[in-house]
Order: structure tokens, then sequence, then C-alpha cells
């Protein structure tokens, strides 16, 4: 049977922004708020949430490419220290005891900041944002182009260690 499409017995959900609910079910609005939309395909504009609540803003094309440019870093930074040697190389039988143990400790710190950054990454991404997007995908490709490619490797490949950090794997 067709009803017109109600559900009896279904409460309708509260509004967006919140309110004050009184006991006959009616509601007075209390925050006057522009809310913006999640979106849940990609869109072009500059009006996006990205990473913070009301980052960029609304109607802000400065702050907007301020958080393009902070994606762009991001995923920059993340293919930094995907192929960087910050730690010393040190023969296999000098890293005994304590200095093994230091060197464990800074991989590890050195592995959590670049998944850190690799999950803000992807979290700017889920803005839905179409140039979000592509900056993160140019970040991405310079810094592989920058420090993954043989484009500008000046390392000596000869002891087999390509960075301080297993490579990243899907």
């Amino acid at each position: 049977m067709n009803d017109g499409g109600h559900m009896h017995g279904m409460a309708a959900p509260p509004p967006l922004g919140g309110g004050n609910y009184s006991s006959n079910g009616t509601t007075t609005m209390t925050m006057h708020r522009r809310h913006m939309m999640m979106h849940m395909t990609f869109f072009w504009g500059k009006n996006a949430e990205i990473l913070f609540n009301g980052w960029p803003g609304y109607d802000h094309l400065g702050m907007y490419v301020l958080a393009l440019a902070v994606v762009f870093s991001l995923a920059l930074a993340v293919e930094w220290l995907s192929h960087c040697n910050i730690l010393r190389p040190e023969t296999a039988s000098s890293r005994r005891g304590s200095a093994a143990a230091a060197i464990g400790v800074m991989q590890t710190v050195l592995y959590a900041v670049r998944i850190g950054l690799a999950y803000l990454v992807m979290l700017a991404v889920m803005s839905f944002n179409a140039g979000v997007f592509l900056v993160a995908i140019a970040g991405h490709g310079v810094g592989f182009f920058l420090f993954g490619s043989r484009a500008f490797n000046k390392q000596n490949h000869s002891s087999g260690k390509t960075s301080d950090l297993p490579p990243m794997n899907c």
C-alpha cells in the first residue's frame, strides 16, 4: 500500500544547528550560523571545510589558497620522510646496545610522524573538494620527483639502504 512516502511511527531527525525542544515537540532555533553541506561526491569550489571545523571558512579565497598550500606541503613532507636519510648510516657491528635502541626510537618517531602526516592528507582529501584532491596528488608527485626519483637522487646505493623508513604499502 502506497501512503505517499510517509513513515508512520518514525520521528523526524532533529534540525541541523541545534535548538531548544519544548515538551510539545516544537523547536526554537537558538543558533544563527551558516552550515556547510557535507559533500559525498567531488565538487569544485572554495567553500569547503578542510581538516578543521570552519577552516578555511566561507567565501575566503585567500584562506582556501592557504589550505591548498598546507595540503600540498603535507603531501610533500610525506614524500620527503619516505625517502630521507636523516639517521647517520652506521655499520651493523657498531649498532649494539643503547645506540641501536636510540636509532630504533628515532626511526619509530619518524615513522609515526610520516603516518600522521599521511593521514592528515587523507582526511583533507575526504573533504571531496577537487582542488584539495589535485594539490594532494601534485604534492606527492613533486615530492617523489624531488626526493625519490633518479633526477635528483645523489645517494650511493652500494649499501642497499635507500631511506630511514620502510616504503609505504597499501
